[in-house]
């Protein structure tokens, strides 16, 4: 693990991402793409980033993140395995995301003390989620069950699950989860905008990235 990472405990992670509100999902055609999507995020004012591995590269990526940026808390997305966990947080990783609920990823996970997002649509499964030891449960694809009224529906029963909906996560809808509950926000290309991606357009993709802090921090003055 890199010295950045080193220098946060999974609790400073956590209060972080809390914080913030936001998680940045940066999927990418190249690593080159991946690092400059990163770069502009942190400009924006979100020091949070979650390189998928579905990006060529993406261990490598996340290390030289990790390494070149310190300020930036990185983390891995699409985390399929126990063995794919291993390989991200030996790179660097100081978080992890999962798209669904897997015992074993999660395990992995907890025994290297590094925080985990676990992926879970139904109350069965964020209830096996929240069980194995979850830090937040991902509700995803939280906009096609319903989107803030969905998750307005899991608090019922889950007051004390830390809930990071994504998946339909964009301007018109980010307060409204806020307000529904959402610990933080998982989002993707409403933000990484491609096509500001393909053209380097930097400051289109850091506006984005300011204009959803801004909504966040409203939401959560408006909630109280």
């Amino acid at each position: 693990m890199s010295e950045a990472a080193k220098s946060m405990t999974k609790q400073e992670v956590r209060a972080l991402i809390e914080k913030v509100g936001i998680v940045p999902v940066i999927r990418a055609a190249s690593a080159e793409e991946a690092r400059f999507a990163a770069d502009c995020v942190r400009k924006g004012g979100v020091p949070i980033v979650e390189i998928t591995m579905t990006v060529p590269g993406a261990v490598e990526v996340i290390r030289e993140v990790a390494r070149t940026m310190p300020e930036v808390l990185v983390g891995a997305g699409t985390v399929l395995s126990a063995e794919a966990a291993t390989k991200c947080i030996d790179a660097g990783a100081q978080f992890l995301v999962t798209p669904g609920f897997n015992a074993a990823t999660v395990a992995a996970t907890r025994a290297r003390d590094v925080l985990i997002v676990a992926g879970a649509l139904t109350p069965s499964e964020i209830m096996e989620a929240s069980a194995a030891g979850a830090d937040f449960v991902k509700v995803f694809p939280c906009g096609s069950m319903g989107g803030p009224k969905y998750l307005q529906a899991l608090r019922g029963p889950f007051p004390s699950v830390a809930f990071v909906p994504t998946g339909g996560v964009n301007l018109e809808t980010a307060g409204e989860y806020i307000r529904a509950g959402a610990a933080a926000l998982g989002v993707g290309g409403e933000m990484v905008l491609k096509d500001a991606l393909r053209a380097r357009d930097g400051d289109a993709i850091s506006k984005m990235a300011a204009l959803f802090v801004d909504l966040v921090r409203d939401a959560r003055g408006a909630k109280g």
